[in-house]
């Protein structure tokens, strides 16, 4: 069974104020606003002329949000920048600002990151035979978002 969102009929300027307060809470992305406004039960022309609003207000950045959503998915949820990319690609930000985002992730943290995450996954497993914990590490980092040939130089030297 289906919940279907119930439709607002708001004014274009109701609409634009909400969509602002919507952004101002924390960085949004336009596919975001965009759907947000569609629910606002605005039409598709009244929908690019409040996002034009938004974007000339600044309210909107496509490239502030990429910084943001690469950071903190990576710092908070520890993803790796597959994952992350991938995250972008389906919020449709463009390639520059996926680029400006992943640049956001020290190279240093990033390997960091990996090794901690190596260790904790092996010492959580409790398989005797060397290979399959390895595969199982490795596993689990890729669909984290990690590149595989990365996981698996750093899984060969931690995981023994």
């Amino acid at each position: 069974m289906l919940i279907e969102k119930k439709k607002l009929n708001l004014s274009k300027k109701e609409a634009k104020l909400r969509a602002a307060n919507y952004c101002a809470y924390q960085e949004r992305s336009q596919k975001e606003v965009r759907n947000k406004l569609y629910e606002y039960g605005l039409y598709s022309d009244e929908v690019e002329d409040v996002l034009t609003d938004l974007i000339m207000e600044n309210f909107i950045n496509e490239e502030r949000f990429a910084l943001s959503y690469a950071g903190g998915k990576f710092r908070i949820k520890r993803w790796g920048r597959n994952k992350i990319k991938q995250g972008l690609k389906q919020h449709d930000v463009s390639e520059y600002c996926i680029k400006k985002g992943l640049k956001e992730i020290d190279a240093d943290d990033y390997i960091a990151t990996l090794c901690d995450l190596i260790e904790r996954k092996a010492e959580s497993l409790s398989e005797s035979n060397v290979f399959k914990k390895q595969e199982k590490v490795s596993r689990h980092l890729i669909y984290k978002g990690y590149e595989p040939d990365l996981v698996w130089t750093h899984v060969k030297d931690l995981v023994k």
